[in-house]
């Protein structure tokens, strides 16, 4: 909890309780990519009097900071994600709506070449595969 509080106090942000909680959440291991509904829905289950709009605004706050990436991948609502620093890419299957996390470093090899072909250097950039799972005896 100490932890929490000092991330919050470093970002600029008041220590209140919803953002304790929400960020605790997201901290949580099998807590990688949630929607404002997600977070809500656990805050809920865990017998908390916090509302939606202010899961909300936590949310929206925690982005500003740069505590919390925001995606909005196509044709789902927007997640957020602990912003760890560290790179990578996304596949979201489009079955089940499931967030896959990646590295390749072949893949972030040819991206550079690729911008450098065309005279560019490459600020940033994300890349989302959307997949859908491979059928039985189809290899």
């Amino acid at each position: 909890m100490e932890q929490e509080s000092r991330e919050l106090r470093r970002a600029g942000l008041k220590v209140t309780h919803p953002r304790m909680r929400i960020l605790q959440l997201f901290e949580e291991d099998n807590a990688r990519h949630l929607t404002a509904e997600d977070v809500y829905k656990r805050l809920l289950a865990d017998q908390e009097d916090i509302g939606l709009a202010t899961v909300y605004r936590v949310l929206t706050q925690f982005e500003a900071a740069g505590i919390l990436i925001k995606h909005n991948f196509e044709g789902g609502q927007a997640v957020y994600e602990l912003d760890r620093g560290q790179h990578h890419d996304h596949m979201i299957d489009v079955d089940s709506g499931k967030v896959i996390e990646f590295v390749s470093e072949e893949i972030e090899r040819l991206q550079h070449e690729i911008a450098d072909r065309y005279g560019y250097i490459i600020e940033d950039h994300s890349l989302v595969l959307y997949v859908r799972p491979k059928k039985r005896g189809s290899l």
